[in-house]
């Protein structure tokens, strides 16, 4: 028996490390801050006010999420400044999907042992998904557990919450048959498949797509849609919107529309990007495999009135969307077809 008296950093928790990377991060939230953020990073728990005169009858709309196995690989590339991105990303695209704006967000970062160049690295692009957002970073934590996960591994949670207007609340059930869908594109696999996409990078050598490297390809952060699809919102009768993720197009449009309804998607209305045709290829997989997987280039599906459609299309090119019209709304209850 040691007559040396143990710490908690002999056990594989480093206080000081932990207290040193709050300071290390605070700017980082400072550059997320709304004015509706009470108090900084530091207290026990993250405060905003909802403003009084801004919302008649709002309705608060909350959502979480991780990036899954893409951990994976952002460990093994060293990639570590956009995962954050992703985190960001699949939560308030979730929420945006009920036309909320996301007001503020909160992560939890657990390791074996704190590595305060790779959690900074991490929290930083955090801090970037909630400027693109306009979310406040106004929280989280960060765990340090030894023995729970090996050196060099961390696990990422994040936890959103935004709002809307009940009379403006999107949930699908003004669908009606002839309605149009309208797909943004996606960056790449976003952070879906990745447990495929590992046993694919396991099977092949070829790490080339059309002279860039594959796996700067699939680090690629999740875009976020919320600028672009509020901005289509103050205008149009957005009906419906399918955040394209694990299930694909396949799983996700059903998702969002009334039980006597149907969706047609135009397959040949876009050409799925070289990454996912790379791992189709590589992995053998087939089409239908592929749409109920991956997402083919397809970030989210807006549901809008027929009759808009034109103008709808030319306000998200104003705002630097690559939007097209991806199918209809279809009568009668089924899967999605592809036509």
């Amino acid at each position: 028996m040691t007559s040396k008296p143990l710490t908690y950093k002999d056990a594989g928790v480093d206080i000081e490390a932990g207290n040193t990377l709050v300071e290390r991060i605070k700017h980082l939230a400072a550059r997320t801050t709304r004015p509706e953020v009470i108090a900084g990073l530091g207290g026990f728990g993250g405060l905003f006010a909802l403003p009084p005169d801004r919302y008649k009858e709002p309705v608060l709309v909350s959502g979480t999420d991780g990036v899954g196995t893409k951990l994976k690989l952002a460990q093994l590339t060293g990639i570590h400044d956009t995962i954050g991105i992703d985190l960001v990303a699949m939560c308030v695209n979730d929420i945006l999907a009920h036309g909320a704006e996301p007001l503020f967000f909160l992560d939890y970062f657990a390791c074996g042992k704190l590595d305060q160049e790779i959690a900074a690295a991490v929290i930083s692009g955090i801090a970037n998904g909630c400027e693109q957002s306009g979310a406040a970073l106004i929280g989280g934590e960060t765990a340090e557990m030894p023995d729970m996960y090996a050196i060099g591994e961390y696990d990422l949670a994040g936890f959103c919450v935004g709002a809307v207007e009940r009379d403006e609340l999107i949930d699908g059930s003004s669908i009606c048959e002839g309605d149009s869908i309208i797909a943004l594109p996606s960056s790449g696999p976003h952070s879906n498949g990745y447990s495929l996409i590992r046993k694919i990078l396991e099977i092949t050598t070829e790490r080339d797509v059309e002279g860039c490297d594959v796996a700067t390809l699939l680090m690629e952060p999740t875009r976020i849609y919320v600028k672009p699809v509020m901005q289509l919102m103050e205008s149009f009768n957005l009906k419906g919107l399918a955040h394209i993720t694990g299930g694909g197009i396949t799983e996700n449009v059903p998702r969002i529309l009334p039980k006597n309804l149907h969706a047609e998607i135009y397959i040949n209305s876009w050409k799925q990007p070289p990454i996912f045709d790379w791992l189709q290829t590589s992995g053998r997989i087939d089409t239908a495999e592929m749409r109920r997987t991956f997402n083919c280039g397809v970030g989210v599906a807006l549901v809008i009135p027929q009759s808009e459609v034109s103008d709808a299309l030319t306000t998200l090119e104003t705002c630097g969307e690559s939007a097209w019209v991806i199918g209809s709304v279809a009568a009668d209850e089924g899967p999605v077809v592809y036509v």
